[in-house]
């Protein structure tokens, strides 16, 4: 039935490509944009051209800007000694959420996954390694999802001990498998606050 629209099936088609959106969903949010206003569909669809056009990655830390450096790499308040590494920028934005850290961050855009074929020279950990190598940084805090597979922060404090660098994990009350953008402030906070050296 719907395939006799076919810029209705196309809306569908788009919006079932979104992360945890089946045809269903997909369907019942194309029906919502067909009842909005012709002015409420035009700024949806430009604040999604706005994003392609304007956000790009911060060439220091990796993490979504729209000025390069990020505003985060800019903040001279910030501790220049004390980076956090997380493997996608919504992890950040729920530790910046919980306002219990004032280091830099380090986005690594995935995880380690052997069986996907993901390995360290598809993460941004070179440039990591590179700004960790000039010798400002004196603790590192891995941020990585708790999973078993791959284990990323395993990795990195592998790699990253030789320097002399301190790397320390986030705590207690992240249970494992969950991903750091789906739990509380309040628990982030305690995790950022009771990390552990590696």
């Amino acid at each position: 039935m719907l395939d006799s629209i076919p810029s209705f099936a196309r809306l569908v088609a788009e919006l079932a490509k979104f992360p945890g959106v089946g045809n269903k969903t997909a369907t019942r949010l194309a029906f919502f944009l067909l009842r909005q206003p012709k002015v409420q569909a035009e700024a949806l669809a430009e604040a999604i051209l706005d994003l392609q056009r304007n956000t790009r990655f911060c060439s220091v830390c990796f993490n979504i800007t729209e000025q390069d450096p990020c505003p985060l790499c800019c903040d001279k308040r910030r501790e220049e000694g004390l980076i956090c590494v997380v493997e996608e920028p919504q992890a950040l934005i729920a530790i910046e959420r919980s306002r219990s850290f004032r280091g830099h961050y380090h986005v690594l855009h995935g995880a380690l996954s052997p069986l996907d074929g993901i390995g360290p020279e598809d993460l941004k950990i070179n440039p990591l390694i590179k700004r960790l190598e000039q010798g400002v940084v004196q603790e590192l805090i891995i941020a990585t999802n708790f999973t078993v597979e791959g284990d990323t922060a395993l990795y990195l404090a592998k790699l990253v001990q030789p320097l002399g660098i301190r790397v320390t994990r986030l705590a207690y009350g992240i249970p494992m498998g969950s991903e750091l953008e789906y739990v509380d402030e309040a628990t982030v906070n305690r995790a950022v606050e009771g990390r552990r050296d590696i």
